[in-house]
């Protein structure tokens, strides 16, 4: 006897209940049809397959399939900056190099590259609109007045700052220094622009005291900052100009990328000129004014302002006044004193003193002028001097000289405070 084994199932699912399963319908006519209605007898046609049957499981299973799986957006795809790795900045633009022209033997290649020093110097390569720049750019423009003794320097704009906030902005402003020189004496600050990689100050800042012998000298250092009240204020770049190129009377415009300069370098700037001249110049200067009347038989002595002074107490500022005396010491009658200026090193006090002398008596004077920080319960700090008189040198003397030549005009001198003649005694 032998048994005959049920065909295999379709799929690996055995099946459970014939009910579940799904049968294809035929294409073949209904078995109910009558022979005679289905016309005359066709020739012997193959039985027709038997229907496919596909578990109710294996159905579910083709329509079902997930494909691959896509990754889930991180925050970085749509914030670059918030990157847990660093990223380089971009490269800078490279310059364009005349490579033709320097073949040529016309001598043009020459011109070209003085051309390019020249402009690099003045900075006039970089523009606002240089999408390399990775720190930003800065727009100003600088005008010397050697009439008044005075560097205007205008800060327009910067754009495209490098963003130092978590909220992917800044807080900048710009601080001015000359080159060599004390930080603090000299130091300028604009205004701080909240939440901006763009500020716009147009904001005017005055050097007072510059004289055509520092323009040759001086160097002019333009930073641009983060203000954090929570914390340190951070650098974000610097620009540096030499004010050597600079014109009297010619406001010239600048467009400059800004750099991360090593601080050896302000350091090298600062030891390109050692000597006394330096040392005097951190002091500070003063712009005195005279003038001598002769229908009075008098001599009026301004005190406009002083600029530049070192600084005396701890928090890097100075309390300032100035001191008169004509010696010889004429009584109490020859001595003066200024108001004092609280916490700056740019004082401005415009006060004039007058004392009654006759001319022939006033040209055997001497003039000491003295600048002192001013101390609560202490005695005074002496910051610097100057002595204008027949037996001065230079300036000083050409000062008084002119004050007697030209009587009834008022002359306006910068003098360079010096610690030379510091009084004994406050």
């Amino acid at each position: 006897m032998s048994v005959s084994k049920p065909p295999p199932p379709h799929s690996h699912f055995p099946p459970s209940n014939p009910s579940s399963h799904l049968s294809l319908p035929s294409s073949s006519p209904s078995p109910s049809t009558p022979p005679s209605a289905a016309g005359p007898p066709s020739p012997a046609v193959p039985p027709p397959p038997s229907p496919v049957k596909i578990s109710m499981q294996e159905h579910f299973a083709i329509n079902v399939c997930p494909g691959p799986i896509l990754p889930i957006p991180q925050i970085s795809d749509f914030f670059p900056r918030f990157h847990d790795f660093p990223i380089n900045p971009p490269p800078p633009r490279e310059k364009q190099v005349l490579k033709d022209k320097d073949k040529d033997g016309d001598g043009n290649g020459e011109k070209d590259r003085k051309r390019e020093r020249e402009q690099e110097e003045n900075g006039e390569f970089a523009d606002s609109d240089d999408e390399d720049t990775y720190l930003g750019t800065l727009e100003f423009s600088l005008l010397f007045d050697q009439e008044n003794n005075c560097l205007h320097c205008t800060i327009n704009k910067a754009k495209g700052l490098k963003a130092m906030d978590s909220n992917g902005l800044a807080d900048p402003y710009v601080k001015l220094h000359l080159l060599p020189g004390a930080s603090k004496a000299n130091k300028l600050r604009t205004k701080t622009l909240k939440n901006t990689l763009n500020p716009v100050w147009n904001e005017t800042l005055i050097y007072h005291g510059i004289t055509a012998a520092d323009m040759t000298t001086k160097t002019l250092r333009m930073c641009v900052c983060d203000m954090d009240r929570l914390g340190r204020n951070e650098f974000i770049g610097e620009v540096r100009v030499a004010l050597k190129k600079l014109k009297e009377g010619e406001s010239k415009k600048y467009n400059m990328g800004l750099e991360r300069i090593a601080q050896t370098r302000e350091g090298n700037s600062q030891a390109v000129d050692p000597g006394a001249s330096v040392a005097e110049e951190e002091r500070g200067r003063i712009l005195v004014s005279l003038m001598y009347v002769t229908e009075k038989s008098s001599l009026i002595v301004g005190i406009i302002r002083c600029a530049h002074l070192a600084a005396m107490d701890s928090n890097g500022y100075s309390d300032p006044f100035v001191k008169i005396v004509l010696r010889p010491d004429m009584g109490k009658k020859s001595k003066y004193k200024t108001s004092v200026k609280k916490k700056t090193l740019n004082p401005e006090f415009n006060e004039e003193f007058s004392y009654e002398v006759p001319l022939d008596q006033l040209a055997k004077k001497t003039l000491e002028i003295s600048v002192w920080d001013y101390d609560l319960g202490m005695s005074n700090d002496f910051i610097g001097g100057v002595e204008l008189g027949i037996n001065a040198k230079g300036e000083r003397l050409k000062h008084w000289f002119e004050c007697l030549k030209n009587k009834g005009k008022k002359v306006e001198y910068w003098h360079t405070l010096t610690q030379q003649g510091a009084p004994s005694s406050d």
